[in-house]
């Protein structure tokens, strides 16, 4: 991490010293959450899972002139999102005939625009788990078990409100079902591999003598 804040810092300071830190966009983020050891605190999960710590990700922006200094935005994004994003700061936008996945993000950078509620789905094969989040509420899940989480007020995913939310929870397994008939069928050989319960450190959910930690 120090290094890479060394090398990120030596990148700003070279804009800087040749003029051209406000005509660019310097964007820091990641392609999934924290791995094995990482503190996905105040999420539960990591790499590999679709609980927040494998889902949430850093995204931090940097334009001169254009983004404020120092401010966050509420407004749920993706990583399919920096596509049409750049395209609009650019002065362009995606080609009607390909329309991207994501949206532009440059209103509530630069305009600081309201949050919208979205829609987001997620799929991966190990374990079989499958995922939605609708504005506040998320369906999972994981093999057998599913859950309806609210990952704004319960980030770390402790209370399932399927039972509470019975209609939400219902809604968002049909929406899920929708979208995933748009899909291609997952490949029986790609790459879905994750660490198993006896591989971590705290070695939870490992079976011991026919019961689980």
């Amino acid at each position: 991490i120090t290094r890479l804040d060394i090398q990120v810092g030596q990148i700003l300071q070279a804009l800087d010293a040749n003029k051209i830190s406000d005509n660019t966009i310097v964007i820091f983020t990641s392609d999934n959450g924290g791995e094995r050891f990482a503190d996905t605190w105040p999420f539960s999960g990591r790499k590999t899972e679709l609980l927040e710590g494998g889902l949430r990700i850093p995204a931090i922006i940097r334009w001169p002139g254009k983004v404020p200094k120092a401010r966050t935005s509420d407004q749920p994004m993706i990583s399919m999102d920096w596509m049409p994003t750049l395209l609009e700061a650019a002065g362009s936008k995606p080609d009607p005939a390909f329309p991207t996945d994501g949206m532009s993000l440059l209103p509530h950078l630069t305009r600081d625009a309201p949050p919208i509620q979205r829609t987001f789905h997620w799929r991966f094969r190990q374990h079989n788990q499958r995922a939605i989040r609708d504005g506040d509420m998320k369906w999972v899940k994981i093999e057998d078990n599913e859950f309806l989480f609210n990952v704004v007020v319960d980030p770390l995913e402790r209370a399932n409100l399927k039972n509470r939310q019975k209609d939400v929870f219902e809604r968002l397994k049909t929406q899920f079902a929708a979208w995933e008939a748009t899909m291609p069928p997952e490949p029986t050989d790609s790459n879905s591999s994750g660490f198993k319960a006896s591989e971590l450190a705290d070695h939870i959910g490992a079976k011991t003598d026919g019961a689980s930690r």
